[in-house]
């Protein structure tokens, strides 16, 4: 599956964005597990929110819960990330990813990726 994010730029503190990622590909977009991670300069990637193919719960970093909303739409083959109450420290490049058979929020457990889309939030 190929993936495309869009829908990042600059906000400020307490704003709103709605990212979006973009699935094309032979197999369903529906049988993949979909997260969103970010990776700040200078920092690691580190895991945002995580929407399971099948049987699991949605989950969030602890740093984003409440604020951000994972979803998904398989007939649009398009996950998206609702971010609200936005922070100067959540600033960084966010990346979607699909992964099979994998429901977790380890990023090296993710075979697909797409390009990431910068989130900027000023003070």
């Amino acid at each position: 599956v190929q993936l495309q994010a869009s829908g990042g730029g600059v906000v400020q503190a307490g704003g709103s964005l709605r990212l979006a990622c973009t699935a094309s590909g032979r197999r369903a977009f529906g049988i993949y597990t979909v997260g969103w991670f970010r990776q700040a300069p200078g920092k690691e990637r580190e895991f945002v929110a995580v929407f399971p193919w099948i049987g699991r719960s949605i989950n969030y970093a602890e740093s984003v819960k409440g604020r951000f909303t994972i979803s998904r739409d398989d007939a649009k083959n398009t996950a998206y990330l609702q971010m609200d109450s936005l922070k100067p420290e959540d600033t960084a490049v966010y990346s979607c990813a699909a992964a099979m058979y994998y429901s977790g929020t380890d990023p090296r457990r993710y075979d697909n990726w797409g390009q990431g889309t910068q989130v900027t939030v000023s003070s």
